[in-house]
């Protein structure tokens, strides 16, 4: 079976995500579990590349990143500092949680991402969304316009051709 490939990124950059994917703690795995099913409508996707970073969880729609630390971010606080300055700057919201805050009270964590997520999530819109007026009156246009107007100067017709001989 052949993987699928981005053209957009390197190939050691999908690799590595792949690995992350794989490698996942129990921590990670137990948000993945609940952002999928709690969360679906949100669109998560899991270890995503940034630049020359890779967000734990990610979601496009929203806009919002999610990041789970072990006891080794405590000592990267400047590494930390930067990625999410880094992640900020590309326009999104991050969030963080410990891994004892999940493994502890998932049902908690999710609540405090599902506050997070924009209502209606970005790219729906609702009923007064940016498309769905659009949608909505090509779907009642059964054929041509009732009352076609005469083509205005320069749209139809050959009131302005003029042919120019040598």
């Amino acid at each position: 079976m052949k993987r699928r490939s981005s053209p957009y990124l390197a190939p050691a950059t999908i690799a590595r995500a792949r690995a992350l994917r794989r490698e996942m703690t129990p921590a990670e795995r137990a948000l993945w579990s609940g952002l999928r099913t709690v969360l679906a409508d949100a669109r998560f996707r899991c270890q995503v590349p940034f630049g020359p970073y890779y967000a734990d969880f990610a979601s496009h729609r929203c806009r919002l990143i999610v990041e789970v630390d072990g006891s080794q971010h405590g000592e990267a606080l400047g590494y930390d500092a930067a990625r999410t300055h880094f992640l900020e700057g590309e326009g999104y919201r991050v969030l963080r949680y410990w891994n004892n805050e999940i493994l502890k009270d998932l049902d908690a964590v999710l609540t405090a991402i599902a506050a997070n997520l924009p209502s209606p999530l970005v790219g729906e819109g609702g009923p007064k969304g940016r498309m769905g007026g659009a949608r909505r009156s090509r779907a009642r246009s059964a054929g041509p316009h009732p009352h076609p107007s005469p083509p205005h100067k320069g749209e139809g017709g050959n009131d302005n051709l003029r042919l120019e001989s040598d």
